[in-house]
């Protein structure tokens, strides 16, 4: 199965290093077709990250509004992300995309026989035997990674020994392919840190492909760091929160040190490959954020003119409603239920009976000779201060008189009680009703008297 996904990119890169003859250029060549491969979908991470990054203000306001509430920032965030057509893990789930391609191009480089010429089976061993045979190589006592790499370039330094051998024992050779690691002096698929072991134990001399070989972890580090770098100014992270401010930078820091020891523990051509990478990276991160900047500027545009005018539409029909109602022109909604104006039209009834009822009560008490006690404007129910101490019901109407009237309604209510335990329903009634039957008693002793003395 493993075999099957590699092939494509096998065929494309032996493609490439016929077209060159060059390991090295057909390394960069295959890091530029596999960026404009992944062109597409980096495209759309870049777009959601550029969209976010316009939504951080908008956000860190929903975090100062909504703060100690967790559940009601999600839901806010939430339906700010549906309202601006944003998927927060946009940007994460494209750029998750290249690893397939590095491991599949690291499989090739580090099994050249069986992942990149699918060479039939017995060959590899029969290449592995001549080359033992002939004090070529030595197998170690430990299983190596890159046995294939090594073999392959002795079979690059005696080709022509090694196909006759192979003829000889009456093997396909077709498959195979002369490989030529080198690459400006360098050795692509030797490993780095093997090379600085053995300078460090004094085997080995230090000479222009060493420095190579140790300049290409760094550049690629370099590079790594440096694309971050970019793609961070042309899409600054705004966030408020320290905790994902330190992990971003932790994160910068960590990714240039990964690819420093893996360029490092790997052959050098997962180094070069790395180099192409970042700087094919960083120019399509350079014209995609010119694309994409001006498409959302024309997008924010767009949505900020659709706003005002439905605002301003809006506050045209209320001013329009308000008119109406005014002059007392306002229709009825046909779409209102049945039950709903019944309710209504109840409640109105209510609220006259309750009108009429009071009216007639304040004129039984006028006429009974009975006061109303005297309330502050700032009572509701038995509260005497509910609108507060300082209350005065014209300040806005009269605000010459407003800060003396405030001062006043203060200094009147200071001192008192807040609770009016005088303005309940059932002691009033009761002294209505004693009223009431006290002057009824006195009506009818007068009419009494009155017939006694006419008889």
């Amino acid at each position: 199965m493993w075999a099957a996904i590699t092939k494509p990119f096998a065929w494309l890169f032996v493609w490439f290093y016929n077209l060159t003859g060059n390991y090295g250029a057909a390394i960069l060549l295959f890091a530029l077709a596999v960026n404009l491969i992944l062109t597409p979908f980096q495209a759309k991470s870049k777009k959601g990250m550029m969209r976010q990054t316009r939504l951080q203000p908008k956000l860190q306001e929903l975090q100062r509004r909504h703060e100690g509430n967790q559940q009601k920032l999600n839901e806010e965030m939430q339906k700010l992300y549906r309202e601006e057509g944003v998927n927060p893990m946009s940007g994460c789930l494209w750029s998750l995309i290249p690893f397939p391609f590095l491991i599949a191009l690291y499989s090739v480089i580090r099994q050249p026989f069986s992942r990149m010429m699918f060479v039939k089976e017995g060959v590899l061993e029969a290449v592995q035997s001549f080359c033992v045979d002939n004090g070529w190589y030595t197998v170690p006592a430990r299983a190596d990674a890159y046995v294939e790499i090594k073999l392959a370039n002795i079979m690059h330094e005696h080709w022509n020994e090694t196909v006759s051998y192979l003829d000889g024992l009456g093997l396909s050779t077709k498959e195979l392919v002369n490989l030529d690691f080198s690459f400006l002096g360098v050795n692509l698929g030797t490993v780095p840190w093997d090379t600085m072991k053995l300078i460090f134990a004094g085997t080995a001399a230090i000479s222009f492909a060493v420095i190579g070989l140790a300049l290409i972890p760094l550049i690629s580090a370099g590079l790594s760091w440096l694309g971050m770098k970019v793609a961070n100014l042309s899409n600054p992270q705004t966030t408020a929160d320290k905790a994902a401010q330190s992990q971003m930078q932790t994160m910068n820091m960590m990714m240039p040190l990964m690819s420093l020891w893996f360029c490092f523990i790997m052959p050098a051509a997962m180094g070069v490959y790395w180099i192409g990478n970042s700087v094919f990276g960083m120019i399509r991160d350079f014209v995609l954020t010119k694309i994409y900047k001006k498409k959302l500027d024309e997008e924010d545009a767009e949505r900020t003119a659709k706003r005002l005018e439905r605002e301003k539409e809006l506050e045209e029909r209320r001013l329009e409603t308000e008119r109406l109602r005014a002059e007392g022109k306002t229709e009825k909604n046909a779409n209102t239920s049945k039950k709903k104006i019944q309710q209504n039209e109840k409640q109105r009834n209510a609220e006259r009976s309750a009108a009429i009822a009071k009216e007639e009560r304040a004129a039984r008490r006028e006429m009974l000779g009975i006061k109303e006690p005297e309330k502050p404007a700032s009572q509701v129910g038995n509260r005497r201060y509910a609108r507060g101490r300082a209350y005065v019901p014209d300040r806005f109407t009269n605000p010459e008189n407003a800060e003396e009237a405030t001062l006043a309604a203060l200094a009147e209510s200071e001192g008192n009680v807040s609770i009016d335990e005088t303005v309940a329903e059932e002691p009033i009634a009761a002294v209505e009703t004693a009223v009431e039957e006290t002057v009824l008693t006195d009506e009818s002793q007068s009419v009494t008297e009155t017939e006694q003395e006419k008889e």
